[in-house]
């Protein structure tokens, strides 16, 4: 289940006080019933650069795993998002993907990840394009990821035909089955280019929490640090369904539904 708060404020324009408010009562449900969320982590990548922003996705995968510890979310249903979107005529674009997708399995070695396929630099080329998802693939075999949901070589083309999602899954069995423990096999070079940028994004990552922790997240929102997309504190839609807790407010789904399904 698509559940993110951050995702609504920024691309459906939900305001961000009803959202974060909605988030929290959905996602108690949701770690009640034992059900995966999904967030959307890896739309920011199509607001704003793979490259540059890259440490935003997990600045905000951070976020996202304590909103769900808050709600009594058990790790294997995290489904944190994150993209293979990086620019394809970037030097080295694929050590970077990789490296980003390597992090993001140790950070969170229990979440069930959700890695999404490149989108934005798709131009209609499908020979192009195809390659471009096996290399999206072989970064997701080679990583671990979880959760995963497969490029069209006819993307920016038009809706998927029935032959597209099937070259699509052929394209995904091959590298899956080719490479399935690629990533037990292979250690990466000390202090090489794929230690160093996840050591930056990393760091980077860290410094923005530590502005969201100073400034708060509503702040940083409307400051446009997340995915390159300002929002208002008292904008976008459903504000005027919040209100402050009375002093006889009572729910009494949350303490019963934050003891987790039984």
């Amino acid at each position: 289940m698509l559940n993110d708060a951050i995702y609504g404020i920024l691309f459906r324009d939900i305001n961000m006080q009803r959202t974060i408010v909605d988030q929290f009562m959905s996602r108690v449900i949701i770690g009640y019933c034992g059900i995966i969320f999904n967030s959307g982590e890896d739309n920011y990548l199509t607001t704003d650069d793979a490259y540059e922003a890259a440490h935003t996705v997990t600045a905000s995968q951070f976020i996202n795993e304590q909103f769900a510890v808050l709600a009594n979310i058990q790790e294997w249903q995290m489904g944190l998002g994150h993209a293979f979107e990086m620019d394809p005529d970037i030097e080295n674009g694929f050590l970077y993907e990789l490296a980003q997708a390597v992090m993001a399995r140790e950070i969170f070695p229990n979440a069930s990840l959700k890695y999404m396929p490149p989108t934005k630099f798709m131009t209609g080329n499908i020979y192009k394009g195809h390659i471009q998802d096996a290399l999206f693939n072989l970064v997701a075999v080679w990583s671990g990821q979880s959760l995963q949901l497969l490029g069209m070589l006819t993307e920016a083309v038009h809706t998927p035909h029935m032959q597209d999602r099937y070259l699509s899954i052929e394209n995904a069995n091959y590298i899956f089955n080719n490479c399935r423990d690629l990533g037990e096999e292979v250690e990466f070079k000390e202090g090489g280019i794929i230690q160093q940028r996840a050591q930056t994004v990393l760091a980077k990552a860290d410094a923005l929490l530590a502005e969201v922790e100073k400034e708060g997240l509503f702040s940083t929102i409307e400051q446009g640090k997340f995915g390159g997309v300002k929002r208002p504190r008292d904008g976008g839609k459903g504000l005027e369904g919040v209100c402050v807790k009375d002093d006889q407010y009572f729910n009494p789904f949350i303490p019963l539904m934050l003891g987790g399904a039984e």
